[in-house]
């Protein structure tokens, strides 16, 4: 019996996104998650003053 080599994994096409890897500091990866929890804040933010109907700041209690 021979023993089978597995396939060479194909290079990714120019056309293809490139995903951002997790690195630290100023990075395109942390800007973008960044960017998703501040969506994900102002949407809370929002919703409270929705449901509560006061504005954050008389809802924390500074005015």
């Amino acid at each position: 019996m021979t023993a089978k080599t597995p396939p060479t994994p194909t290079p990714p096409t120019p056309d293809s996104p490139k995903q951002p890897e997790p690195a630290f500091g100023w990075t395109a990866y942390a800007e973008q998650i960044n960017g998703r929890f501040a969506m994900v804040g102002f949407i809370a933010l929002l919703l409270l003053e929705f449901f509560t109907r006061e504005d954050f700041f008389t809802w924390l209690g500074l005015r």
